[in-house]
Formats: structure tokens, sequence, C-alpha cells
């Protein structure tokens, strides 16, 4: 039986959204400029970059045998002889030149990312109305609500590197935020839906995946990432009907102490957050559905 859908419209309206991402003795997201640490700001903010969570979202889609895909794609009644019409084209195993054989809607069919995320790859052969650069989702840099600090230090393994070496030394090689909790928003814009051909089923199927994107990806640094919340609005036009801005300060917790690291989610005003939201509701009938999170 299929689930009820998160969207309650058949066609694509605006959508405003925002990820708590909790990271604890973890690195979410390394900077490879410089040498893999946590990524940071000068301001000491940690950052979480868009790509990092789009290209973890495109391997859970990618991955048709994988347990995240057969179940989503059951709760929404697609076919197996239809997955390829979500097939990820920003994979490794894309071949460019069978790409460059697709005609610019063969193309659009095919792959899911490039109708949802969009794709600069039909820059090389169309000039026509399929030409994309944007695609219907954005994601905005994640960034921490407070100062993060970065633990770093050596580790071994029984294997060397090299032979003759009696183990394996990786010189502060394990970097990690003992603590952070960070803010990424995302938006759904009907008007580039429109250009990309994305559907309301294209973002049903992003808005499952979500809640999943750390914990089916896990790794060695990042072990302890969790979407502590997905929150998403539904407006009620495809235009939009109210504040994006409003709607991702409202659900946005607040720092006790803003300029020291925090030690946990206790030191952010989270109950708050859960009135601000009842209150956000309110002022939003009729113009939106109300807050939904999607990890619940």
């Amino acid at each position: 039986m299929q689930k009820k859908l998160y969207l309650e419209t058949e066609e694509l309206h605006r959508g405003t959204g925002l990820l708590w991402i909790e990271t604890i003795n973890s690195n979410a997201n390394g900077d490879p400029d410089q040498e893999s640490d946590p990524r940071l700001r000068a301001d000491g903010l940690g950052v979480i970059s868009p790509v990092s969570v789009k290209h973890k979202i495109r391997d859970l889609v990618a991955d048709k045998e994988g347990h995240i895909w057969k179940e989503i794609s059951s709760e929404l009644n697609i076919s197996p002889d239809d997955s390829w019409r979500y097939d990820i084209l920003e994979q490794k195993a894309t071949k460019r030149k069978e790409v460059k054989k697709l005609s610019d809607q063969e193309f659009l069919d095919k792959y899911w990312d490039a109708r949802v995320f969009g794709s600069t790859f039909l820059e090389e052969k169309s000039n026509d109305a399929t030409f994309i650069h944007t695609g219907a989702v954005q994601f905005g840099m994640g960034v921490s609500l407070s100062p993060i600090e970065i633990e770093r230090m050596t580790t071994t393994k029984a294997l060397p590197a090299e032979d003759g070496k009696g183990k394996g030394m990786a010189p502060l090689g394990y970097r990690v935020v003992p603590y952070g909790l960070y803010t990424m928003p995302f938006f759904i814009n009907a008007t580039m839906a429109r250009r990309s051909q994305c559907s309301v089923l294209d973002i049903e199927i992003l808005l499952r995946v979500l809640p999943f994107a750390y914990q089916e990806t896990a790794s060695y640094m990042r072990t302890q990432v969790n979407m502590r919340h997905a929150y998403y609005v539904e407006h009620a036009k495809a235009r939009g009907c109210f504040n994006d801005f409003d709607i991702i300060e409202a659900l946005t917790p607040k720092p006790f102490v803003p300029d020291a690291p925090a030690k946990g989610l206790g030191d952010y005003d989270v109950e708050a957050v859960y009135e601000r939201i009842q209150a956000l509701n309110e002022k939003m009938k009729g113009k939106a559905g109300p807050v939904i999170d999607l990890v619940e």
C-alpha cells in the first residue's frame, strides 16, 4: 500500500526546508585545502558544503539494490521496470560518451539528479528549452550555530602502507569535531522544476531519502553525523506564499552562549523552537502547510 505523500498537491509548489545536522566526534565534511580538517570559516563556525549532502543523496538513489531505494520505490509504487528513470548522472559509473548519445529529452527522462539538482552537461550539445543549469532544488551552505573545536590525533594500523615498516602511521590523520550542530536550508523552486521537468514524484523521492543521507552513508570519520531534524514546509502556490527566511528563522535554534563551542543539544533553545513552530503554523494558515519533520 502506498503511504501518504508528503506533498499535498499534484503540481509542484514552492518548498522551504531546514536540516539540523548534528556531529559528534566526527568530521561531517573535510576540507581538502586543509589536509581534510573539518571545514572552518574565519569566524570559527564550521561549514558543510551543499555538494557533500547532495553526493550522499545521489549515492542512496543510485543504489537500486539497496534497502533504502527498494523501500522508497515500493512506498511510491515505482515499478522496477521504471527504475531507469531515476538513474544518477553524477557518479563514477557514468560514461560521458554514452550520455552524449542521448537526446535532450532522453537525458532528462533518464537522470533523476539532473531534473532535481540541475546539470551543465547539456551545455556542450544544446541551446534549446531543455538546456538546464539549475535544478528544482537548491541547498544552502550548512553552518554551525556555535564555533567548533577540532581535535586531531595520530592513528595506527597493523598493516603498514609501505613494506618493511612494522606498522602504519597516520600522523594527525584523525580530525573530528567533538560536537557541532549545523543548520542547512534548502528550497524547492517550481519555476526551475518546469525547465528541468522535475516532477512531484521526483521531489517525493528526495524528501524520503533526506533523513537517511548520513545514517546510511556513515564512514570511519562520520560515525556519528545525525540528521536530527529535517523540517519542511510546502507553500500553497507554486510561487510561494510565505517568506522563506521567516520560516528559516523560526526553525533555527539559538545558542545560549553564542561565542562558545557547544557541548551538546542542551546548549540550544530547542524547546523554544517547538513553540515557534506552533506559532509559525498559525501564521501560515491558508498560505502554507504546517511544518513537518521528515525525520519523524
